[in-house]
């Protein structure tokens, strides 16, 4: 259980973390609230996003969200609203992953990747500017490098993820030129260690060797890694960093990869 950190990068602030049970966001709660923040967690895995919330102790919370459904997205920007007055850090991380080339892809697959992956960070961004627009406060998109580099093997995740940064672009833009003091941010991470990172690869390929194989780093980043760039951004030392999209993936976009 972790106490109360008043001297934390984003002490006093509220977070909402979406897809927070497992993962990259699982690892951006904890460095949240052990940085000061309380924070809600929001998933459809309620065993795994409950238990982490008790991990954590009375500064994290745990709701039940389907992120593709606008009706649950104002059911959840109403309970942070009355539960805690305010929001401060909105992280829109929660996602899916189906692989497949445009040979491949259903339609059906298409569309749940969009409504998962884009149409939720639309409704995120929309809902939580309503009630972040009078206080201020710092939203970050979690996108991909897969909405940069053109994976074939990945095209509707690759699609989704750039409808991602460019919906980014558009709120960095509508905040600023409002005034709205809300920074929007996106991350673009890539060959990070999670289990749908593992789950998209093929049976009896082990996923450390791909990455390490071609990394000096001689690993996988880490969920913690993609979670350190969250509190950065999320804090006031980003104060001046509105419509930055920033690679988290060991400089693997610029060798090409």
């Amino acid at each position: 259980m972790m106490t109360d950190n008043k001297n934390g990068r984003v002490h006093g602030k509220v977070a909402l973390v979406t897809g927070g049970a497992k993962g990259i966001g699982a690892a951006s709660v904890r460095l949240l609230a052990a940085e000061g923040a309380q924070v809600l967690i929001s998933d459809l895995d309620v065993e795994a996003g409950q238990a982490l919330a008790m991990e954590i102790g009375p500064t994290a919370a745990f709701i039940r969200h389907d992120v593709s459904s606008e009706a649950e997205w104002r059911q959840v920007i109403d309970h942070v609203r009355e539960r805690y007055g305010r929001l401060d850090i909105l992280v829109n991380n929660a996602g899916i992953l189906i692989a497949g080339s445009i040979e491949e892809t259903t339609l059906a697959d298409w569309h749940k990747m969009l409504r998962v992956n884009a149409d939720s960070v639309f409704l995120g961004c929309r809902e939580g500017i309503a009630l972040m627009k009078d206080s201020g406060g710092s939203i970050i998109n979690l996108s991909s490098i897969a909405a940069l580099a053109g994976r074939d093997d990945y095209l509707a995740y690759s699609a989704s993820k750039g409808a991602v940064a460019a919906l980014s672009r558009s709120v960095a833009a509508l905040c600023r030129r409002r005034k709205f003091r809300i920074r929007c941010n996106t991350l673009h991470p890539d060959g990070v260690l999670t289990d749908m990172t593992r789950a998209s690869f093929p049976q009896g390929v082990d996923p450390n060797r791909l990455t390490i194989d071609s990394d000096p780093m001689n690993r996988m980043c880490l969920p913690e890694d993609v979670a350190a760039s969250v509190l950065f951004l999320a804090s006031d030392e980003a104060r001046a960093i509105n419509g930055v999209e920033l690679r988290v993936d060991s400089g693997q976009m610029v060798m090409g990869i």
